[in-house]
């Protein structure tokens, strides 16, 4: 009889395949090895930037003796937060709607023990994120999978109103969209919300959307960006800083309320947010981070570099006969396997030290994710290797003469 709950060891299963390959791949043995070419996690690979640490050192110096004191949801970020969301989504958000979280994934977290009971249903689009599924089970929620629709990935409606049942709660959209960089569209989410629409009229209660947008401001070609809380009241929004600040472990983020949903709705999630943010382990950002937040704001990672590195890659990878989506928003690059064997191409790469991100932890195991975040010379280095190892893969699948 095991001695840990059974939600830890469902978690615990769900985590494995992305726990042996941080651990104990061959990836784990090198990880931190400056000769390799690390293409895998969304960190960083050269120094942060100069506004982060300036602000971090700045508000690391005590003000007053109660500097360091305990630190929920503040009045002054969260309004200060409430209005450059409400500018930079064109919506009228109050300060009582932003919960102030150590980064996206305690957002999540929260959002998921705000509206799941044990039993409920979220429904999800694969290829995604390896956490969902983990921090759903972990919550004692059921959760139901559908694909991604075609080569461009798009969101298969049909499919996710196919997935909907009498236990259906929540349906999770994550736009811009890792791993692919798809962003949907105004229309696509108009559609989706009418459909959640019909549903929640059709099972006799509503169904909540949370939208993960942890990338919303990584955008490239000036691409435009609806959030599903434009066009759904029922939305909640999931934001990190980590990734505009290339800075994941600086943990800073939040959970907004939709301002468009019904009045007795919000409130009741409202009065319920310090709860959950709570009994979840004082889900807050510590307090540097919530007195930097001003200075944060309007920092980013360099989009100029960043729009670079894809084109470079982008361009090099097609040449050596890559099928490569072209991300629309992330920082990463989603291409298929040269010859459909994700495992072999994968060691075939790590025996040139050049590591990516396998598809099978994302459900997609006959594709691989590129993290853009790696430096120009990780770059340089990896792409005749890319090459060399397409190139063998179409020789060894070519008849004997």
């Amino acid at each position: 009889m095991s001695i840990t709950s059974n939600r830890v060891r469902a978690a615990a299963y769900s985590f494995e395949p992305i726990r042996q390959f941080y651990f104990y791949s061959r990836y784990a043995d090198r990880r931190g090895d400056p000769d390799i070419c690390d293409f895998t996690f969304g960190n960083p690979h050269e120094m942060p930037l100069p506004g982060l640490v300036e602000a971090i050192r700045h508000y690391a110096v005590p003000h007053n003796k109660d500097w360091f004191a305990y630190r929920a949801s503040e009045p002054e970020p969260q309004t200060f937060m409430a209005e450059r969301l409400s500018q930079e989504l064109s919506l009228s958000f109050e300060p009582a709607d932003i919960a102030l979280t150590n980064g996206a994934m305690a957002a999540i977290a929260v959002a998921f023990r705000l509206l799941l009971d044990p039993g409920e249903e979220a429904i999800f689009s694969l290829p995604a994120w390896f956490c969902y599924e983990p921090m759903l089970l972990a919550a004692d929620a059921v959760p139901r999978t559908v694909r991604l629709r075609g080569d461009r990935f798009d969101l298969d409606l049909s499919a996710i109103e196919a997935a909907i049942s009498p236990r259906t709660r929540l349906v999770i959209i994550n736009t811009p969209h890792n791993p692919t960089g798809r962003i949907y569209s105004r229309d696509q989410l108009t559609d989706l919300a009418d459909l959640l629409n019909r549903a929640s009229e059709r099972i006799g209660r509503r169904i909540f959307l949370l939208s993960d947008e942890p990338y919303r401001r990584i955008r490239f070609d000036n691409h435009d960006f609806t959030s599903p809380a434009a066009v759904y009241p029922w939305t909640v929004v999931a934001y990190s800083y980590g990734k505009v600040l290339l800075a994941p472990g600086q943990r800073l983020g939040y959970l907004a309320l939709s301002p468009l949903m019904p009045s007795s709705d919000k409130q009741a999630l409202q009065s319920s947010l310090f709860a959950a943010q709570m009994a979840l382990g004082w889900c807050f950002p510590n307090a540097v981070m919530q007195y930097a937040l001003p200075d944060l704001e309007g920092l980013s990672i360099d989009m100029h570099a960043l729009s670079a590195k894809r084109a470079w890659m982008t361009e090099a990878l097609e040449r050596a006969g890559y099928e490569v989506l072209r991300p629309e928003g992330t920082f990463y690059l989603f291409c298929k396997c040269p010859g459909g064997d994700g495992g072999r191409f994968w060691d075939a790469l790590a025996g040139r030290d050049v590591f990516v991100m396998p598809g099978s932890v994302m459900g997609v195991p006959d594709h691989f994710r590129i993290s853009l975040t790696a430096s120009e010379p990780m770059i340089e280095r990896s792409l005749p290797v890319f090459a060399e190892v397409a190139q063998a893969i179409c020789d060894a699948r070519q008849p004997a003469a």
